[in-house]
C-alpha cells in the first residue's frame, strides 16, 4: 500500500471513532510535506504498518507496554505532586503492546531524520548505552533542579520568555459553543477551584494528533493565567496497522500509571479525554527551543535512559537486558538506518502528490 492511499484509510479508520477537525486535518498534511522530520511525527500509523516488515529480527522480542510514538521531540517537562521540574517522555497517544525494540528503533531513526548535530554512530550508541544502564539501574527519573544541571539548562532553554506563550494562548478565539460537555466537564475538573469563570478555545498543536479535537479552558486565577487542556482520546494506530476491529484497549493511563515516573498529577484520562494542565514549564520541547550549544550525546543517552523508565513498568529488567545482550554489535544503528530509508521514501512520495 502506498503512503497516499495509507494515509486515506487510516483517516477514514479513525473518523469512524471520533470526530475530526477538517481544517487541523489539512494543517497536518501540510506539515508533512514540509519537511521529513514533520512528516515522521504526523504519520506514526505508516510507522506501525511497515516497521516490522522493514527491520525484520530487529523488530521482535519481549513485549512491553511501549510508547509506540516514540522520537526526540516527545520529551519535555513538567512539574510533580512537590514542585519539582521533571523531564521525560512527554505524551503517551499510541501506547500499546510492542516488542519493546519499537520504541528504541524510532527514538533512533527520529534522531537520524531530523539530522541532529552530533555523530550517527555515537548518537545511536548513546541512546542504547542509556536504555541498558537504565535497565541495570531499575530505572530513575529525571529531576532536574537537583541532579542533571546539564539537562536542566537544555531543557529550561525555552522559559526565558513565558509572556509569549501565555500571550499565544490568550489570544486564540473563543469556540465555547463548539466544545463537547465531556469536554468542557473534564476541564472544569481540573481546574484549582470550583465554580470558576473561565473560556474555552481550540488549540492546534502536535502533528502525530493533529485532527483531533483539542480544546484549552483558560482563565485569569488569584493574579495570573492558567489553562487546561483537553484532547480527544483516540486508540493507538496499531490497531488500525493490525486490522483490528471493535473496541481496543487505550493504554495511556495503564502507562503512566505503571512507568518509573515522577507524575504529573494533572495528567490523567477522563472518559474520552484525555486532560492536563498547561503552562510554559509543562510542555513538549522542539529541537529548535534547545540552545544552539548543547550538547545531544548526552541528551540521546537520557532519552535512551527514559524509554526503559517506560518499559520497566510492564516488563522486567533482567528479560530485557538479556535480550539486548543478545543482539550484535549496530543492530540498532543499522535498524534505524532502513527505517530513516523508508521514511525518507515514503516522503518523498507524498511531498509531490
Amino acid at each position: 500500500m502506498k503512503i497516499g492511499k495509507a494515509t486515506e484509510k487510516y483517516e477514514a479508520w479513525l473518523g469512524r471513532r471520533l470526530r475530526l477537525v477538517e481544517d487541523d486535518l489539512k494543517r497536518k498534511h501540510e506539515a508533512m510535506r514540509s519537511g521529513a522530520f514533520p512528516f515522521l511525527r504526523a504519520t506514526f500509523y505508516r510507522w506501525a504498518q511497515t516497521w516490522a516488515e522493514v527491520c525484520g529480527e530487529a523488530a521482535r522480542g519481549p513485549r512491553v507496554l511501549a510508547v509506540g510514538d516514540l522520537h526526540v521531540e516527545n520529551f519535555g517537562t513538567w512539574r510533580d505532586i512537590e514542585g519539582r521540574l521533571i523531564w521525560g517522555i512527554n505524551d503517551f497517544d499510541e501506547a500499546w503492546q510492542l516488542p519493546y525494540t519499537n520504541d528504541l528503533v524510532r527514538l533512533a531513526a527520529s534522531a537520524l531524520v531530523a539530522k541532529m548535530k552530533c555523530g550517527r554512530e555515537e548518537g545511536i550508541a548513546a541512546i542504547l548505552k542509556g536504555y541498558g544502564e537504565s535497565l541495570a539501574a531499575g530505572g530513575r527519573p529525571f529531576i532536574l533542579g537537583e541532579f542533571h544541571p546539564a539537562l536542566h539548562r537544555m531543557a529550561t532553554e525555552r522559559l526565558h520568555e513565558p509572556e509569549k506563550y501565555w500571550e499565544k494562548l490568550r489570544a486564540l478565539p473563543e469556540c465555547s459553543a463548539d466544545a463537547p460537555a465531556g469536554a468542557r466537564k473534564a476541564i472544569d475538573r481540573l481546574m484549582p477551584e470550583r465554580g470558576m469563570r473561565w473560556r474555552t478555545a481550540h488549540r492546534v498543536a502536535g502533528l502525530g494528533s493533529l485532527g483531533r479535537e483539542r480544546y484549552v479552558g483558560i482563565a485569569e486565577w488569584r493574579g495570573g493565567s492558567i489553562a487546561r487542556e483537553a484532547k480527544a482520546l483516540a486508540p493507538s494506530a496499531c490497531l488500525w496497522a493490525e486490522r483490528g476491529k471493535g473496541t481496543a484497549p487505550v493504554y495511556y493511563q495503564e502507562l503512566l500509571d505503571r512507568a518509573v515516573r515522577a507524575r504529573d498529577p494533572f495528567v490523567s484520562v477522563r472518559g474520552r479525554w484525555i486532560v492536563r494542565r498547561l503552562a510554559p514549564d509543562c510542555s513538549r520541547i522542539e529541537l529548535a527551543a534547545l540552545p544552539v550549544e548543547r550538547d545531544e550525546i548526552r541528551l540521546l543517552h537520557a532519552m535512551g535512559w527514559e524509554t526503559a523508565n517506560v518499559h520497566l513498568g510492564s516488563a522486567q529488567p533482567r528479560v530485557l537486558a538479556a535480550d539486548l545482550g543478545k543482539r550484535p554489535r549496530g543492530w540498532l544503528l543499522e535498524a534505524a538506518r532502513k527505517m530513516e530509508k523508508a521514511v525518507m521514501a515514503d516522503f518523498a512520495a507524498y511531498s509531490t502528490r
